[in-house]
């Protein structure tokens, strides 16, 4: 009687003989799924200390579920975060430096926006 057994550590990719999870469907060859197939999707934590979402980076996953998760081992290993939050890369829409001027030099003449007048007691640590 001959048993071999295999040891995988956290991380490692099994080859193809191993009976690990395949990425290929087995319908044919047209709906093949590679990881690459995969949305992209931006991630942001808040750690311990901070009040904010900060954006981390990046990575692909199949669903929001499985992006959390992955973020959650790759951005949080050593307990830095508190909350995640994962955003696919395609609902995200930025403005462009050409479109800088008339979208931020109306409001350079409306110094009552900032409260640079205002006196903050000692009580208030965050605004």
């Amino acid at each position: 009687m001959n048993i071999q057994i295999r040891k995988f550590f956290y991380g490692d990719i099994p080859d193809d003989q191993s009976g690990g999870n395949d990425l290929k469907n087995t319908q044919g060859p047209s709906s093949e799924t590679k990881k690459t197939d995969w949305p992209l999707w931006e991630v942001f934590i808040r750690s311990r200390q901070g009040l904010d979402h900060k954006h981390a980076g990046s990575l692909h996953a199949a669903d929001a579920k499985m992006a959390i998760e992955n973020a959650r081992d790759v951005y949080t290993r050593r307990m830095e975060g508190v909350s995640i939050w994962v955003v696919e890369s395609k609902y995200i829409h930025a403005t462009t430096p050409d479109e800088s001027g008339e979208l931020y030099e109306p409001a350079e003449d409306k110094i009552y926006r900032y409260p640079t007048f205002y006196k903050l007691p000692d009580e208030v640590n965050q605004m």
